[in-house]
C-alpha cells in the first residue's frame, strides 16, 4: 500500500489483529454489509487518536476502556482488555481504572436523583 491508497479491510484487520490481539466480529460484519463503515470506523480513530497526539498509547487504552465501561459497549470493552493485556499495562491500572468508572458511574445516578431527593425533603417526617 502506498501513501495515496487507502488499505485494504484485510490490511486495516491485519492492522487490528496485531493492536488488540484479535478484531472484533461487529467491525468485521459492518465492514461486509458497508464497507463504508470500515473506512469511516479507521477515520474517526484517526481523528481521536492522531500518531502525533500528547497522550500515550497506554494512557490512551485505558480512556478507551472507560468510556468502554461507561457506554456499555461490549465489544469495545473486550477489545480494549485484549488491548490492555497485549500492551502490558499493569493490573492495578486496569483496575483503577474500573473503580474510577465505577464512582463515576454512581455519582450519575446521585445526580440525576436529586428530584427525587427534593420530593424526599418536602415529604413530612
Amino acid at each position: 500500500m502506498n501513501a495515496t491508497q487507502k488499505p485494504t479491510p484485510e490490511e486495516i484487520f491485519g492492522m487490528m489483529q496485531k493492536m488488540m490481539g484479535s478484531v472484533p466480529a461487529s467491525i468485521e460484519k459492518a465492514a461486509k454489509v458497508d464497507e463504508g463503515l470500515l473506512y469511516e470506523h479507521l477515520r474517526s480513530r484517526q481523528y481521536a487518536m492522531p500518531p502525533d497526539g500528547t497522550l500515550d498509547d497506554e494512557t490512551r487504552t485505558l480512556i478507551y476502556l472507560a468510556s468502554a465501561l461507561a457506554a456499555g459497549s461490549t465489544a469495545c470493552i473486550q477489545a480494549m482488555a485484549n488491548k490492555a493485556k497485549m500492551q502490558g499495562i499493569p493490573a492495578a491500572k486496569i483496575l483503577e481504572t474500573v473503580h474510577i468508572v465505577r464512582l463515576a458511574l454512581a455519582t450519575k445516578v446521585i445526580g440525576e436523583a436529586e428530584p427525587v431527593f427534593e420530593a424526599l425533603l418536602e415529604m413530612p417526617k
